[in-house]
């Protein structure tokens, strides 16, 4: 059970080898986690995080898991609610995908679309049912600020996220009073290997800022972060931007 803070004693992490889930599992075994899962493909990257996390102290657990296969979703995630409650899932899973490849490539956009939306509506509501069946449990879902509004240079990657951000909301509603909380997590631009490489925009933030948000979030009970927070108003701002005038923006 989550302590009076908010921490979590098991998480879950969909999404086994992101940094910004990872930087959270590290800073929640500091505070009081003491069993993590993660839930990924199968490769030595997941195994090294696990180690990672059980040289601080928990009991860090891999169970494979594919978003891009969803039929598999009740099999893979059942097992690890069979072995005991789980206080929060950290959904992270995702990709950012090539904007210029995937406008040439359709079946590379579906992918981007089925890793970050599909699979995260089928196994969204897998833990959704678990977490509702034991009556309690957090489920932070990692959205994007990429989703408030479709940009020319990443459009697909952004509708991607749009649609998660939108399943999570309607998820978090038709959860309201069962004991299961739902909150969104909305970063702007995150130095991670995703987007090594990539021009960095204003206010860009740091897996380390996020894992804090998040847990502060938890203690809030918070339904939605924004990392940083000043990204609330500014996509407010661009979300009501005219559309002739958000074309002709630097984004």
């Amino acid at each position: 059970m989550k302590d009076a803070f908010g921490i979590p004693q098991s998480l879950l992490i969909l999404g086994g080898t992101s940094e910004i889930a990872l930087a959270t599992a590290r800073r929640m075994i500091v505070r009081r986690t003491r069993t993590v899962w993660l839930a990924g493909r199968p490769t030595p990257a997941l195994e090294k995080a696990a180690e990672q996390l059980r040289a601080l102290g928990a009991d860090a657990r891999t169970v494979a898991f594919d978003a891009m296969d969803p039929e598999s979703h009740e099999e893979a995630l059942g097992k690890v609610f069979a072995e005991g409650d789980i206080d929060m899932v950290l959904m992270a899973v995702g990709v950012l995908g090539d904007q210029a490849l995937d406008e040439r490539e359709p079946v590379a956009a579906a992918r981007v679309a089925m890793t970050n939306y599909t699979g995260a509506v089928s196994s969204g509501l897998v833990c959704a049912r678990a977490l509702q069946t034991q009556g309690h449990g957090s489920l932070v879902v990692l959205s994007s600020v990429a989703g408030e509004r479709a940009r020319r240079s990443n459009f697909i990657y952004g509708s991607s996220k749009a649609g998660l951000d939108a399943f999570a909301q309607g998820l978090g509603d038709a959860l309201h009073g069962t004991g299961v909380h739902v909150m969104v997590v909305r970063p702007g631009f995150v130095r991670t290997r995703m987007t090594a490489g990539l021009p960095e925009a204003p206010l860009a933030t740091t897996p380390e800022a996020v894992a804090a948000a998040i847990e502060l979030g938890l203690r809030r009970r918070s339904e939605t972060v924004w990392v940083p927070g000043a990204l609330r108003v500014v996509m407010s701002a661009l979300r009501h931007a005219p559309r002739g005038l958000f074309r002709r923006l630097p984004l």
